[in-house]
């Protein structure tokens, strides 16, 4: 089924290159735009997660520089049954996170240094639990896809302004350049709405499933949805077809990047999950004392060390005990 949409989807991004490229040049500029667009199918494949890893230049962490993260992905990964994702840091203040590569054996998550030191870990394992579940679901390679084509397709329709109007063998002339100008964007953003809404619920609830704490999640999206709504990430901001990628929103809304709003809302998420948890028999959520998910204090004790009070440091040190996790609970 994710074979069959992401090949829909090359197929339908290819069409609307065709189609720009015929309002620009006529069947001249269709044939152009389709080398073009077979170009960048495969190069979509093959290199688009390295790509968008680039744009928000994210660097490579391991056990040693980030120990704890390390390992929560790392034990995530095998609950799942997945093999073990590179993981990307970025140094953004925004919390958020995405997944991105073209297979579970060629994936990668990423997380920003805002949500590694906002959240909680056990908040950390329930959103690293839902990229995970794209991965597992074979998202990524629908995500990045579409990420690459949109922000092309975007980029095609500035270009019919700046050389569509003066050629004559464009059939529909400054028409045709408008068109190409209007639909072309807002034709990926409806693809990308599109996959957006039940992806993102699918991969809650498999997220979920994947920690054992539907809990965990929900209280990590009001912290993110809250921080990505006060702290402007500006890459994002240049490269709005990229926001479908991340759990949360990454835009702000400002000027007409609003338009690539592509997530469902996140107190509907968050009722879904809160239902789950309900389902699966889960006590009331730890997160209850912190209103509108504000974050706990930095003394607060946090379930995946052992001993008492400890600092909430998602990053770990070299002197941290690195195996103390809790022996009963979700991550038994």
């Amino acid at each position: 089924m994710n074979t069959m949409r992401t090949a829909m989807l090359i197929a339908f991004m290819t069409a609307m290159f065709m189609s720009i490229g015929y309002l620009i040049g006529g069947g001249g500029g269709m044939m152009i735009a389709l080398v073009i667009a077979a170009a960048m199918n495969v190069f979509s494949y093959w290199n688009s997660d390295k790509m968008v890893l680039r744009m928000y230049n994210a660097h490579e962490a391991n056990e040693h520089t980030a120990p704890e993260y390390y390992r929560i992905v790392r034990e995530l990964a095998q609950r799942a049954g997945l093999p073990m994702p590179k993981i990307y840091v970025i140094d953004n203040p925004q919390p958020n996170a995405f997944a991105t590569g073209r297979n579970p054996e060629n994936a990668a998550v990423a997380a920003t240094t805002g949500l590694l030191q906002r959240l909680t870990p056990q908040e950390i394992a329930g959103v690293m639990a839902h990229e995970l579940a794209h991965v597992q679901n074979r998202d990524t390679l629908t995500m990045t896809i579409t990420a690459t084509l949109a922000g092309a397709i975007s980029m095609l329709g500035n270009f019919a302004f700046f050389f569509g109007g003066s050629r004559n063998n464009n059939p529909f002339g400054f028409i045709g350049v408008l068109i190409a100008m209007i639909v072309a964007p807002l034709a990926a953003m409806l693809v990308q709405m599109a996959i957006s809404r039940t992806r993102e619920y699918s991969a809650d609830r498999r997220g979920a499933e994947i920690c054992g704490n539907p809990l965990w999640l929900a209280s990590a999206l009001r912290k993110i949805a809250s921080g990505a709504h006060d702290i402007v990430n500006e890459e994002a901001e240049h490269n709005p077809a990229t926001a479908h990628m991340f759990i949360i929103n990454p835009l702000s809304g400002r000027g007409a990047d609003n338009l690539f709003s592509t997530h469902p809302d996140t107190e509907n998420r968050i009722a879904a999950l809160q239902a789950l948890a309900a389902e699966m028999g889960q006590p009331g959520s730890q997160f209850e004392s912190m209103p509108g998910g504000a974050s706990p204090s930095p003394s607060s004790r946090s379930p995946l060390r052992g001993g008492g009070p400890t600092p909430l440091q998602p990053w770990g040190s070299p002197d941290d005990d690195q195996d103390a996790l809790p022996p009963k609970g979700p991550w038994s």
